[in-house]
């Protein structure tokens, strides 16, 4: 009687159940055709799809790795999500509070880098010559300390550094010593914000605004407060969504209010309320409603005050629309269509010179420039040009001699811009944000480094680039006083660009 040999011998099965890769090698050893050995081997690596998804739901389950959304398309795999430590944070101001008692610092130093991304929300410093020449371990770090969760940025006002973070069950704005690190104050209130996709996590998206001695802060669930800049002490506060019956974004209230004449501008979210109130004016002092508008559903860009065709305006990208909007009264001077997908206008505008403007969104929604003219009592908004070469999803682009140079999606760009013309596309910085000093672009990255690219339209050159952070960073990086200060949703440091006194700002 003859025996029957197995078609696929128990051996080889059990090697490919336990581990893929062995079994496939196991089966391509075997003296058998072509076409069987191809046949099991499909089914094996049919077979290891489901056993890695087994293997990362089950690492998923045990918390040895963790998902998180860094920009791109889908979450990563990552062993840590970035998110704060409240009981290092804790200790770490415990210590700082029982240490070698602290002298509160004088007030002094610039009131320049009051506003986000600077004086003109534009990302420039132009406040005096800083290091452009960095080893390579980077520039020398003066400090380094846990923070609270969030997006915002810094405005640093007389050697003071304000922010808004999320600590446990309250948002927090702080003040920070420039020169040690140390919180000089915080003033808090009960909220916490996470959108509904656990795509960004938890704290507030808004940088402050300072002014006048005061800081204003917004929360990403519309708690608005003017706060001393010495104590933290609170002038007024309101919760704006609840007063104006807007309805919060999907991503939190993440556009920073505005400082106009003796007003302040205070985007909110959308018209869910019988008034349809999306973006209102206070007075700076007593915070009593001045006027009230409905520019429709909101988004994530931050107003600037610009002049365009001779008229001074707020410029405001709406969740579809760009907007000119006067502000004394609120009342909107023209629109331009801006559809991005889910309306998700996140970055700033950059004013190209003359009355001509450029928007560009992520989304596959590109980019276009656009001019405003007046006849009569008229404003219109023409289309100039448009493409899809710079993508700006999280971040903001630059405008530097003619030149916009910003992140496609994770990529630096260089466009001509009066054209829209690509010069270059290279070098990959993760979905960071940018500042221009001196004819160089500082990135701090996606990932937390910092990078060091010269600012030249015929060529990619990246002088440096360090590890400044870990892990995810999306928040905006600040220069005053010769200090750039960095952070994300975990750490905050600074390092030292003073310059050389032989050093000359670029024309």
């Amino acid at each position: 009687m003859q025996s029957h040999t197995p078609s696929q011998p128990p051996r080889v099965l059990m090697w490919a159940l336990i581990f893929p890769p062995l079994g496939l090698w196991k089966v391509w050893q075997r003296n058998e055709t072509t076409l069987r050995r191809s046949a099991r081997s499909t089914a094996i690596l049919l077979y290891s799809v489901l056993y890695v998804a087994g293997i990362i739901a089950l690492l998923l389950a045990t918390g040895i790795i963790e998902t998180e959304w860094k920009g791109g398309f889908g979450p990563r795999l990552v062993f840590r999500r970035v998110k704060p430590n409240f009981d290092q944070l804790e200790a770490n101001r415990a210590l700082q509070t029982n240490s070698i008692p602290f002298l509160n610092p004088t007030q002094t130093g610039s009131v320049y880098w009051t506003d986000f991304r600077g004086p003109n929300r534009d990302g420039h410093y132009t406040h005096q010559p800083v290091l452009t020449d960095w080893p390579k371990s980077g520039p020398k770090e003066l400090w380094r300390q846990p923070i609270g969760g969030g997006y915002a940025s810094f405005v640093i006002a007389r050697g003071r550094a304000f922010t808004i973070e999320q600590r446990r069950e309250m948002e927090f704005a702080t003040a920070y010593d420039i020169a040690s690190g140390r919180e000089l104050w915080s003033h808090g209130w009960p909220a916490k914000f996470n959108d509904d996709y656990d795509m960004g996590g938890i704290g507030p998206r808004t940088t402050p605004t300072w002014n006048d001695g005061r800081v204003y802060v917004l929360g990403a669930k519309g708690d608005f407060a003017c706060l001393s800049e010495t104590n933290g002490a609170a002038l007024w506060q309101r919760n704006l969504l609840t007063e104006f019956q807007s309805g919060n974004l999907d991503f939190g209230l993440s556009a920073s209010p505005l400082m106009v004449d003796e007003k302040m501008i205070v985007p909110l979210g959308r018209p869910d309320g019988s008034d349809g109130t999306t973006i209102v004016a206070l007075d700076k002092v007593t915070g009593k409603t001045i006027w009230k508008s409905s520019a429709d559903r909101l988004a994530y860009s931050s107003p600037m005050l610009v002049t365009l065709a001779g008229q001074r305006q707020i410029l405001l990208c709406a969740s579809n629309r760009a907007l000119g909007i006067n502000p004394n009264d609120g009342k909107i001077l023209w629109e331009f269509a801006l559809a991005v997908p889910y309306g998700n206008n996140i970055a700033q505008p950059v004013l190209l010179g003359g009355d001509k403007v450029f928007f560009s969104a992520g989304y596959g929604a590109g980019c276009v420039a656009i001019e405003i003219s007046k006849k009569g009592t008229t404003f219109e908004a023409s289309e100039l040009w448009r493409n899809k070469q710079m993508k700006n999803k999280f971040t903001s682009s630059i405008l530097w001699q003619g030149h916009l140079y910003g992140l496609d999606e994770d990529i630096l760009v260089c466009l001509d811009a009066a054209t829209g013309k690509r010069n270059w596309k290279e070098g990959r910085y993760g979905y960071g944000q940018i500042l221009l000093t001196n004819g160089y672009i500082i990135i701090l990255c996606g990932d937390g480094d910092l990078a060091l690219v010269k600012a030249d339209p015929d060529r990619h050159h990246e002088i440096a680039r360090f590890p400044a952070l870990k892990g995810k960073t999306w928040s905006h990086p600040v220069i005053a006083d010769g200090k750039l200060l960095i952070r994300n949703a975990a750490e905050m440091a600074c390092f030292d660009l003073s310059a050389p006194l032989k050093s000359s700002m670029l024309p």
